[in-house]
């Protein structure tokens, strides 16, 4: 009897804790004052119901203080803000800043990890960080080298740390964590080193792991259930993530996890994407190459993939992804129905019920796009969901060791990880995008642990027959897959989107500026230049009474990685060098938050 009264005093103690954890995160999303997770909410909505600051006085932004990271090359993500502190990352090595909002941005405490820097040639594209999350009175950081690290938020004293991979196998980290429930949830990255990636949960007070999904392997290693897992609406089956690869080729498979996650409490369901299959030579790798490409929808829990939509089977192109699946409940056909919409590196616009998987829209929002015609939408087809590529632009149809000319859009997508916004007030997306094109050239390539794994070569180039850039800012209405508007800018817009209740929508730019429109229309409102090219995603947060808005500038990143890096051979950086090459001629590196307010 004293057995079974302690196991269940610990399994309410469990099911408290587990509660508390997820209250946490729940209420500090909802408190419009601060941002406690990188995306904003648990939706990746990046939307605020803040309305201070709103389309008739955005114009009279000024800067309210600065503060400098003392680190340069590309600063992605934002800072979050807890009640007074604000807590502000680096790219590698990954230093903490916890700042005093009462006093322009005096440094609280500051965790600076010491990592091995033989992980930064291991980094494909730049020594980015897409920032912290903070939860259970704790900010969690996952280093470049791997190290996932739970730190006290109110004295920056390490709480617990554990190892998540191993460098010197090519597995390496850029994204940020998701805190759900009792656990902390994590990506990796490592696809361009012939990693088997995978999605992995630890237990948020201890740091325990509790579970580890791989994007492809064994049903009991993906996680995954032959006859209950669903890929639109039809079983997985046996082995699915084995028997669409040759051989032991999964087992250097790709598919990285080093995307956004999101999160529906209802569903009890979390979404990410997986990214491209390793190598880039698609003939070395024949088949669908399962389960890269994927949108995953899982159980926190037990790690458990309820249903799966592989997006670009067999990819040719490194069409990663990993981009955020924003969660919307809208009308569609007169009903409400819970919508995943999700922006991917191959050009497509999709929307789905992230309840069931099915896929109910997926339309190119870029005009450019042109490796697919369209992705065959008839149920009764048994090409249903698939993109119907044009022999043209096909790497594998025109052979290894061949120069694919004129692919849209180029690898780094038509939109990379820079995520995007949507707006309840408009019920329009937000979205930055490149307009990018590529010429692409396979090749054989043989494995070694821990070198490139990547088998091709890269150039990239504007969209041709269009503005002339290589980007544009658009509004895009995902229940009819139509852009709404569109704003064209001189390069990529590669930071991440903001909407608020003031019908203002931020955005920043790789020149440098800061850049608030109109939600409805995308009228121009307000700009201002930072000290360097904004790969940083715009955040918003009140202290006092009174709303500021803040990004972090320091350009990099795979499109600024010439800068960054100091690459001049237009084929480097994966063939972005000398797309990106007249970048220089806007901005230089740096490393700063700048925070905007209204006049007193």
């Amino acid at each position: 009897m004293r057995k079974i009264l302690l196991g269940a005093a610990a399994a309410l103690l469990a099911s408290t804790g587990m509660s508390m954890a997820n209250d946490s995160v729940m209420s500090g999303t909802k408190n419009p004052n601060g941002w406690v997770i990188q995306t904003g909410d648990y939706a990746n909505t990046r939307h605020s119901t803040l309305s201070q600051i709103n389309r008739d006085n955005v114009g009279d932004l000024q800067v309210a203080w600065s503060f400098s990271t003392g680190v340069l090359r590309g600063h992605e993500g934002s800072p979050l803000v807890v009640g007074d502190t604000m807590y502000v990352h680096t790219p590698f090595p990954n230093i903490v800043y916890a700042l005093d909002l009462n006093n322009y941005g005096a440094i609280k405490w500051k965790y600076e990890p010491k990592q091995d820097p033989d992980v930064i040639p291991v980094m494909c594209c730049d020594t980015v960080n897409r920032g912290l999350a903070f939860a259970n009175g704790m900010v969690f950081l996952h280093q470049a080298d791997t190290t996932v690290v739970a730190l006290d938020a109110k004295s920056g004293q390490v709480r617990w740390s554990v190892v998540n991979g191993d460098p010197s196998k090519g597995e390496t980290n850029t994204a940020t964590v998701l805190p759900v429930k009792d656990k902390v949830i994590v990506g990796i990255s490592g696809g361009e080193f012939g990693v088997q990636s995978h999605v992995t949960a630890y237990n948020i007070e201890t740091g325990e792991r509790v579970w580890r999904a791989y994007s492809m392997g064994p049903d009991d290693q993906i996680l995954m259930d032959p006859k209950k897992t669903t890929h639109l609406g039809k079983p997985v089956g046996k082995d699915s993530g084995l028997n669409t690869w040759e051989g032991d080729q999964w087992k250097i498979g790709g598919g990285a996890t080093w995307g956004w996650y999101s999160y529906d409490p209802d569903a009890d369901l979390f979404y990410y994407g997986t990214g491209n299959p390793s190598t880039w030579n698609p003939a070395q790798r024949p088949g669908d190459n399962r389960w890269s490409m994927t949108i995953m929808a899982r159980d926190p829990d037990d790690g458990m993939a309820k249903w799966v939509y592989q997006m670009t089977p067999h990819d040719e192109w490194d069409y990663d992804g990993i981009n955020e699946m924003i969660l919307t409940d809208q009308e569609i056909d007169g009903k409400m129905r819970k919508l995943l919409t999700h922006f991917d590196r191959n050009g497509f616009g999709y929307t789905l019920d992230r309840i069931t998987g099915e896929l109910l829209v997926a339309e190119k929002y870029d005009p450019a796009v042109n490796w697919a015609t369209h992705v065959e939408m008839d149920k009764s087809s048994d090409q249903y969901g698939r993109p119907q590529v044009v022999s043209k632009y096909s790497t594998e149809q025109n052979g290894e060791d061949v120069n694919t000319t004129g692919v849209c859009p180029a690898a780094l997508g038509t939109k990379d990880q820079q995520p995007a916004a949507y707006s309840p007030r408009t019920e329009l997306f937000y979205v930055p995008t490149n307009h990018v094109c590529m010429d692409y050239e396979p090749f054989r390539v043989s494995y070694t642990a821990g070198q490139p794994y990547v088998g091709a070569t890269l150039s990239m180039y504007p969209a041709p027959n269009s503005h002339g850039g290589m980007g544009n800012f658009i509004a895009w209405d995902g229940k009819k897959g139509e852009i709404v508007w569109s704003i064209p800018e001189q390069f990529s817009v590669w930071s991440g989107a903001l909407s608020t209740d003031g019908d203002v929508v931020f955005y920043g730019t790789l020149e440098g500026f800061l850049k608030a429109v109109d939600a409805k229309t995308g009228e121009e409102l307000y700009k201002f230049k930072t000290p360097s090219g904004i790969i940083g995603n715009v955040m918003t947060y009140a202290h006092d009474g009174k709303q500021y808005v803040a990004v972090l500038s320091g350009v990099g990143g795979w499109a600024g990685i010439g800068l960054a890096a100091g690459l001049t051979n237009p084929n480097d950086g994966l063939g972005a060098v000398g797309g990106y090459a007249a970048l220089s001629n806007y901005t230089a590196l740096g490393g700063q938050l700048t925070v905007f307010k209204l006049p007193d």
